[in-house]
């Protein structure tokens, strides 16, 4: 029998039949004494709460794999960015939306920070699961795997460095973060603003915990840094972002396409620790510095600014411009200045100064701006097309601390002064003093652009044969304080020019000097009647 049994086991057929019998016979012993084959159904049979029969082991592979294959990392990456070697870790920071380093688009997902109250929910294990207050170092202290850094993260990395933590102690583990309540979001602005520094701005919350909270926009942060100055170049705004220990990633924001079309796909939401920087501009355009001052990120219109105004004006000086009223502000405005109501442009201001006078040139009027990066713009301005064409772009919408130029001009048209004398850019009526041998001396208001002979005439005309009729002196007091005198020959017969019958300026003095005849009497009846004399000096001292 015994030699039976063996013949059996010796045919090959025998001995599959054998063989097979013990694996069914078997199966966990053998599973258990290589288990690195076990069955993944097996496996799956089992939850994470469940204990696995004896014998068995968990698979302690990671879920998700970190190193794909090369087909999967091409599907991962748009066809903009370039595709790594199929050894290379995915950098899950750089979004659709982003190009990779070196483009000009910034992520623009959230990450996580110092300060975000947030929920970890792990699958079937609420014990594991909870709320936290993401600390300054970004550590989270989760039970089971201790500290677990996520700064600079965005959720989904966060849930996905936390489910290879977990995965080593639970089977397949789901995880998934919530952001609760974000941080304020600190923000640095530079450049072309009102008042550059940095700012915190809070978020607007959404329902709930304001899991959908509102994050504040680079157009929200110009407006909380007083608008843009009238110096911008709005067409290159930059907003500058650093994720993690990356490169610093710029974005340009053409801020004048955006109030051009109404299109705001470039007004980026901002992320703690950005910075927004607004370039000064190369040219001024005088019409996009007006539509640029009327828009909601400029600067206030309503603030006051203090300009200086020198050059051929009425009262050159510093002047404070509001747009709902104006006061001068310098020691000349003495006459007291107009309340000017309206925007502060070039023309409220010359306003207040009083004018222009009669020499000034007005198609090279030059407005000198100093700029937030310590250069000085020079914007040229021509009010001669905008009192013959209307062109409402000369009159510049002023910033704080402009110097407004009115220089001499060369040459004066008789037909120019006339037609600018009857202009709001010129005073209503200036003072001189004619004094002398005139029937009735004394200060007389006149027009601008006023001649000499009209002024003599304003004064009742020479005062019979004792005024000399050749010759008069005209006294100026000049701008920068000197006092000038100088012999003007009179001709009544003559038009307006310089020799003979200059145009008088705003407290010119015209003294009309005795003729011979009449200093010879003088002298005459002053020897003779000294007692009259010394009497006359009396009156006119203590004026009795």
């Amino acid at each position: 029998m015994e030699n039976t049994r063996l013949k059996f086991i010796s045919q090959p057929f025998g001995g599959v039949v054998l063989l097979t019998a013990i694996n069914f016979a078997f199966p966990l012993t053998s599973l258990a004494q290589n288990p690195t084959k076990q069955s993944t159904t097996q496996l799956n049979n089992y939850t994470s709460g469940q204990a696995l029969p004896t014998g068995t082991q968990r698979n302690t592979k990671a879920p998700r794999q970190l190193v794909p294959s090369a087909t999967q990392v091409k599907k991962n990456y748009t066809q903009g960015q370039t595709v790594p070697a199929a050894t290379t870790p995915i950098d899950t920071k750089y979004t659709q939306r982003q190009a990779v380093p070196g483009g000009t688009q910034v992520n623009t997902n959230y990450t996580l920070g110092g300060g975000d109250r947030v929920r970890v929910s792990v699958f079937e294990v609420p014990e594991y699961s909870g709320e936290y207050q993401i600390p300054p170092g970004g550590g989270l202290n989760l039970p089971l795997i201790g500290s677990v850094s996520v700064l600079g993260l965005t959720t989904e990395e966060a849930a996905e460095l936390i489910t290879q933590k977990y995965s080593r102690f639970l089977k397949r583990p789901i995880i998934t973060i919530n952001l609760l309540s974000p941080r304020p979001i600190n923000i640095f602005v530079a450049g072309e603003v009102t008042r550059a520094g940095a700012y915190s701005l809070n978020l607007q919350a959404g329902g709930g915990n304001a899991p959908s909270a509102q994050f504040p926009t680079l157009l929200s942060a110009l407006t909380t840094a007083q608008g843009i100055t009238q110096s911008a170049d709005e067409t290159r705004v930059e907003l500058r972002r650093r994720i993690g220990q990356g490169p610093e990633q710029v974005s340009v924001v053409n801020l004048k396409e955006i109030r051009q079309t109404g299109r705001i796909r470039q007004d980026l939401t901002l992320r703690d620790g950005d910075t927004i920087y607004v370039p000064t501009a190369t040219t001024i355009d005088l019409a996009d510095a007006r539509n640029l001052a009327s828009s909601s990120y400029a600067a206030d219109p309503t603030k006051p600014r203090t300009v200086a105004l020198i050059g051929e004006v009425l009262r050159p000086g510093s002047y404070l411009v509001s747009e709902g009223a104006s006061e001068g502000g310098n020691a000349n405005n003495t006459t007291g200045a107009p309340s000017i109501t309206g925007q502060p442009t070039l023309m409220r201001a010359l306003q207040l100064a009083g004018g222009i006078t009669p020499e000034a040139d007005v198609r090279n009027v030059a407005i000198r701006r100093r700029t937030r990066t310590g250069n000085e713009q020079s914007i040229k301005v021509d009010l001669w097309k905008l009192l013959n064409s209307g062109d409402i772009n000369q009159d510049v919408i002023l910033q704080d601390g402009d110097t407004i130029v009115f220089p001499t001009a060369t040459e004066v048209s008789r037909a120019e002064a006339t037609q600018l004398a009857t202009t709001t850019l010129a005073p209503s009526r200036i003072q001189v003093n004619v004094v002398g041998e005139v029937k009735a001396p004394g200060v007389k208001q006149v027009q601008p652009n006023t001649p000499l002979n009209q002024a003599l005439l304003a004064a009742g005309g020479f005062n019979d044969a004792r005024a000399s009729r050749t010759t008069v002196d005209l006294v100026r007091l000049n701008p920068d304080g000197s006092v000038t005198k100088r012999e003007v020959k009179v001709d009544i017969k003559q038009g307006i020019n310089e020799q003979t019958n200059p145009i008088l300026r705003n407290n010119d003095i015209v003294i009309v000097n005795r003729s011979g005849i009449a200093k010879t009497g003088d002298a005459v009846g002053a020897f003779f009647n000294p007692f009259g004399t010394v009497l006359g000096i009396f009156r006119s001292l203590f004026g009795f």
